[in-house]
């Protein structure tokens, strides 16, 4: 606010305008109890509110509150224009700001000085972030069941633990993942996610495809489930195996559990031996299992667990993604011409300047003169020859060069 002190008996009370008030920030917060995006199909916009005004005898404007919005452990931030990731959240309590608001405009009691101690001018509020992101989740889980469409790999998940996914005698039954918790004593405890089966192509979209290999990658264990009654066991789990390192070189380096499953069909169980033997010329031991009739479960989920625990001893902090965001430079700023002719300066920084400035003081706009001399833009304009009466926009403002 631009306001001077006026009280009976205080001749020239000097300026008095107080400042504006903190705009609120837009936060992603970590909620342990949402397990889907699925709120944001229904209200995808959210906006913090704007500080109060300053008001006479230098009252601060009051600040806006935050605007939380709450998003599922493993969501993963992007910009929605360049798809640059900015942040994930995965531990309670975290959080995240990804739309900031702008700092309060100063008051003209701000501008006093020995030099000039009757400011008429004051500055406007900073403009607050605007931007859509794009939000990503990818499951937590200890161990990762995969394997081809209907090897048994939800029959598996309900087997050991007390998810209830849909089983059916045809392939793509899951189409969508489903976490269980797989108690193996009273305080060892495993989280397992059933991954929609994997064919030939999924690494470009075939199938369920990408949308379902990236939940893979934030499990620490893959159990790969191979249908023992299929025509070629290993063709099946060598196709699954390309499947997971052409979409991620790091998903082909899991350590990995193989159990064969259908051993209660009589098909898989005689040829056990022999692919057995086929298993492990190529250096890979496998266990014979029945997800239908639970046996054979107990040694793989042990596995799993100790495979589990060591990973993420040497992995430990590093499964979150190393997010280096540099510092913009305020100062920093191009300049251009527009089809029109007019010229056209664009930057962070001076764009938020122009934002702030009030064009109706003229002590305002001498500050924003003088703001372009110090950081160059007047310099770099005559280089690039402009010329009197040309037009100049910065940011949503425009105006005439004049020398």
């Amino acid at each position: 606010m631009v306001h001077f002190r006026r009280e009976k008996y205080v001749p020239r009370g000097g300026p008095d305008g107080g400042d504006g008030g903190r705009g609120g920030d837009v936060v992603l917060v970590l909620a342990e109890e949402h397990s889907t995006l699925a709120r944001f199909r229904r209200k995808r916009h959210f906006k913090a509110g704007a500080g109060g005004r300053g008001g006479p005898s230098n009252r601060h404007g009051k600040s806006a509150d935050d605007v939380q919005v709450p998003v599922p452990p493993g969501t993963i931030v992007m910009k929605d224009e360049t798809g640059e990731i900015i942040g994930e959240l995965l531990s309670p309590g975290d959080q995240m700001v990804v739309g900031r608001g702008g700092r309060g405009g100063k008051g003209n009691a701000r501008y006093a000085s020995s030099r000039n101690q009757a400011p008429r001018m004051a500055e406007r509020g900073e403009p607050g972030e605007e931007l859509w992101l794009r939000l990503e989740l990818r499951l937590l889980a200890d161990v990762g069941i995969v394997g081809l469409p209907n090897a048994g790999k939800s029959t598996l998940l309900a087997a050991v633990t007390r998810a209830q996914p849909k089983i059916a005698e045809y392939p793509f039954t899951t189409l969508e993942p489903y976490l269980g918790v797989a108690e193996i004593d009273d305080e060892t405890f495993l989280v397992l996610a059933d991954i929609p089966g994997l064919i030939e192509g999924a690494h470009t979209g075939a199938g369920l495809g990408t949308g379902f290999l990236r939940h893979i990658s934030r499990t620490r264990v893959l159990v790969h489930l191979v249908d023992g009654s299929a025509e070629d066991p290993i063709a099946d789990f060598s196709q699954v195996n390309s499947e997971l390192a052409l979409f991620d070189e790091e998903l082909g380096n899991k350590p990995q559990v193989v159990a064969v499953n259908k051993m209660d069909l009589p098909e898989a169980k005689g040829g056990w031996d022999a692919l057995s033997d086929r298993f492990e010329a190529i250096g890979i031991t496998a266990s014979p299992i029945s997800a239908l009739a639970r046996t054979g479960l107990r040694p793989i989920l042990l596995e799993a667990h100790r495979l589990a625990q060591a990973a993420s001893t040497v992995s430990g902090e590093q499964e979150r993604m190393p997010v280096y965001k540099p510092e913009p430079d305020g100062s920093d700023f191009k300049i251009g011409r527009a089809p029109d002719g007019s010229w056209k300066v664009s930057g962070e920084g001076i764009e938020r300047a122009a934002a702030m400035t009030y064009w109706e003081y003229e002590e305002a706009v001498r500050r924003f003169q003088r703001l372009l001399v110090r950081i160059g833009v007047n310099k770099r304009l005559r280089e690039a020859g402009i010329k009197a009466g040309d037009t100049v926009h910065i940011g949503e403002h425009e105006m005439e060069w004049e020398e």
